[in-house]
């Protein structure tokens, strides 16, 4: 079977899909007075957003654009990849076009940020375009104008070896936009975590407000953060990796009915009922499930938009408390530590020479798995580490009692019904690891920073992925 991905990284890279030139707004800098949390967050110059998150080839796609002052812009498309290193492809220049100044929408009771933006481009994805994340880079067309960026994933329903899911719901529960409208913000609190409060699609990515600066990230969400360099990584690998956003795996999960591997990646935290459900029927008809991810499947939500149609918004529901039932072990908040082996003689590291008691400096970050566990026969515990800045490890029950973890980390893997497996890596900062792709700024937190590409890291990756993909050779 022809690897597509591999093809398509053969095409000819550019450097050029990164921002050269940013501004940004710093109108929140009173609400986060006191805090660690990152200023500046809208570019108001130039922004936009997409009216879906993700689209199949022959799809069209709208990207909603404000100029401020008004100012012609061009858009061009980017696939991000390996492409020799250079982390990207151009696709398509758009433009010249017309800017405006769109109106920046009033906070409903919810402190709802909706935008009613005209279109300002319409794109309809060619048939030829190959499944990926991809950049829509937005240019004023002054001397040095200012960039910003819309990301959007293109979707195919074909036989794949490995599915990415893009964790873009978790990047809108925090964004910011126009500067203190995340979901965790109730005008008063930067982190209110309480109910009525809800977020939206139809708006432009902030730029991140924690643990990271990185302005030439501005409208990308978390992907150029925590999620690119596992995608760098596996298409160098030459891998045929397709790409969902997490939109999809709610209600476009017969995506998953033709991949052998499906991969949670980065900052996984928000998901439905029916997601976990989607993910728990993959695993019990034979998809090898990797949470290569920290925090997953932690906050389930309340979807809302119009029936049979992609939801726009959301709001928070309650806190996950099966979620170790699926991954293995359950999820929790900060946390930063050593990746320490205690298991060396699985399979999983073969090839990497650790032995008990190794470590991997710096991969535990910022947020984290552990215990409890599934009670299930054949899980293991694959590395357990001590941790620094523990924001949590008390997991509050529905019928009033308490479940404590042991304030560790925990990696664990499971056996599938069907020859698949389930492994849990138990930190975000995992695709840290693999590489350090253009565009990317290693990740640091408050307590810890991981130190780059691992090649121990790569390793059990690569491990893991070959015999999940031998083991289950028969669902393709």
């Amino acid at each position: 079977m022809e690897n597509i991905t591999v093809k398509e990284n053969a095409m000819p890279g550019t450097l050029n899909w990164q921002l050269n030139q940013y501004q940004f707004d710093y109108t929140e800098i009173d609400h986060n007075h006191g805090t660690s949390l990152i200023h500046g967050a809208r570019s108001a110059v130039i922004e936009g957003y997409a009216s879906l998150t993700s689209v199949y080839p022959g799809e069209s796609i709208d990207f909603m654009i404000s100029t401020s002052p008004a100012c012609s812009f061009t858009v061009d498309i980017y696939r991000l990849g390996y492409y020799g290193g250079t982390g990207g492809r151009h696709l398509l220049r758009l433009g010249t076009f017309d800017g405006e100044e769109q109106t920046v929408p009033m906070e409903s009771v919810e402190r709802l940020r909706e935008c009613k933006w005209r279109p300002s481009v319409t794109l309809q994805v060619p048939d030829e375009w190959v499944s990926g994340v991809y950049l829509a880079k937005l240019t004023r067309n002054v001397m040095l104008g200012a960039q910003s960026y819309i990301t959007f994933v293109v979707k195919q329903q074909r036989k794949t070896e490995i599915l990415v899911q893009v964790s873009d719901l978790t990047w809108q529960a925090y964004n910011k936009w126009p500067g203190t409208s995340s979901i965790y913000d109730d005008g008063v609190e930067p982190w209110y975590t309480g109910p009525n409060v809800r977020v939206s699609f139809d708006r432009p990515y902030s730029k991140y407000f924690q643990v990271v600066d990185s302005p030439l990230s501005g409208g990308s969400g978390e992907f150029l953060l925590w999620e690119f360099p596992l995608a760098y990584w596996l298409e160098a690998e030459g891998y045929d990796v397709t790409y969902c956003s997490n939109l999809d795996l709610h209600r476009d999960a017969s995506l998953l009915d033709k991949c052998q591997v499906f991969i949670s990646s980065g900052h996984d935290e928000y998901w439905t009922r029916e997601m976990y459900e989607h993910a728990c029927n993959a695993r019990d008809a034979g998809v090898s499930l990797l949470f290569l991810s920290g925090n997953a499947v932690y906050h389930e939500i309340i979807p809302y938009g119009d029936e049979g149609a992609p939801f726009r918004s959301f709001a928070r529901r309650k806190r996950f408390m099966d979620e170790h039932e699926l991954m293995g072990a359950a999820s929790f908040a900060s946390g930063y530590g050593d990746w320490t082996v205690v298991n060396p003689e699985h399979w999983v590291f073969e090839g990497t020479g650790m032995k008990s008691g190794d470590s991997i400096p710096g991969l535990i970050g910022w947020e984290y798995h552990g215990l409890p566990l599934k009670e299930i026969e054949g899980l293991e515990i694959l590395a357990h580490s001590e941790l620094i800045g523990i924001a949590d490890e008390v997991r509050d029950n529905a019928d009033g009692s308490h479940t404590f973890g042991d304030a560790k980390h925990a990696a664990t893997i499971y056996p599938g019904p069907r020859n698949n497996w389930v492994f849990n890596a138990g930190t975000i900062w995992w695709g840290e690891g693999l590489s350090n792709p253009p565009g990317h700024i290693p990740a640091s937190g408050t307590f810890s920073r991981v130190q780059g590409p691992d090649s121990r890291v790569q390793q059990i990756t690569r491990n893991l992925l070959a015999r999940c993909l031998k083991d289950n050779v028969n669902r393709m």
